[in-house]
């Protein structure tokens, strides 16, 4: 593998990685603004629904950020298109 190459996958892996974490920050983000909207912790009545809430909050937040998937390999594919790969 060239310099060259390796930049490109570098760069590529580190688009990844930023879209990633927008995806990851904007999930929580939701997940927290319809918990509160909810009001989650009022209608949490028991032991077992307090017990199964940390599964529940899980559950919701990897739904959201599994609908993140398309635009995120949309993105990266788009860029990876723009790089000179054939140097």
């Amino acid at each position: 593998m060239t310099p060259h190459d390796f930049q490109l996958w570098m760069s590529l892996y580190a688009a990844t990685g930023v879209c990633c974490a927008i995806a990851t920050v904007l999930s929580v983000t939701r997940v927290a603004f319809q918990l509160v909207r909810e009001q989650i912790w009022q209608t949490t009545i028991g032991w077992r629904a307090w017990a199964l809430l940390g599964p529940r909050i899980w559950w919701r937040w990897q739904k959201t950020y599994l609908l993140s998937t398309p635009v995120t390999l949309g993105i990266v594919a788009a860029f990876a298109f723009s790089l000179p790969w054939g140097r």
